[in-house]
């Protein structure tokens, strides 16, 4: 029975392990979906308050940019990792590939897709430090953790 696989990908290297895990280890009849959250500046944009510093004033503009910016870059790695899914003889139709406005969080964003039917989401796992992993979780924790009865893949 196909399997329907959400992996949680960003323009990172640690994204693309997880795309050519995928091409190399499962069968090409399970359906795939590429899942992105971009994140959400327009609330940047909109900020005119007299507390904010000059030199934030002089750069909010480029704020503006961001999220368009963020988009392209995400939408030219997407691209890319489907043809590597499709030269590993996925079917175009059996790739999605879907880019979602920041919501709640990155984590619960992926969270919420994945409560969706997906038997399995896959992360690229990426190094933080000790530190800030503690402090902070990482998206990857919190994605494990919340995850309820859906199956969490790391790759490294």
């Amino acid at each position: 029975m196909a399997k329907k696989i959400l992996i949680a990908f960003d323009d990172s290297e640690n994204a693309m392990r997880a795309v050519s895990y995928i091409a190399e280890t499962f069968s090409p009849n399970h359906t795939v979906t590429l899942f992105s959250v971009v994140p959400d500046t327009q609330s940047m944009c909109e900020m005119n308050s007299p507390e904010l510093t000059p030199y934030f004033r002089t750069q909010q503009n480029a704020f503006c940019t961001l999220e368009d910016q963020k988009r392209l870059l995400l939408q030219d790695a997407m691209k890319k990792a489907k043809e590597h899914l499709v030269d590993a003889g996925f079917a175009e139709e059996r790739i999605q590939l879907r880019l979602e406005k920041r919501q709640k969080g990155i984590a619960r964003d992926i969270i919420a897709e994945a409560a969706k039917g997906y038997d399995l989401v896959v992360l690229g796992k990426k190094g933080v430090s000790g530190v800030k992993d503690f402090l902070l979780g990482s998206t990857s924790q919190k994605v494990l953790y919340g995850a309820g009865d859906v199956s969490v893949l790391f790759v490294g």
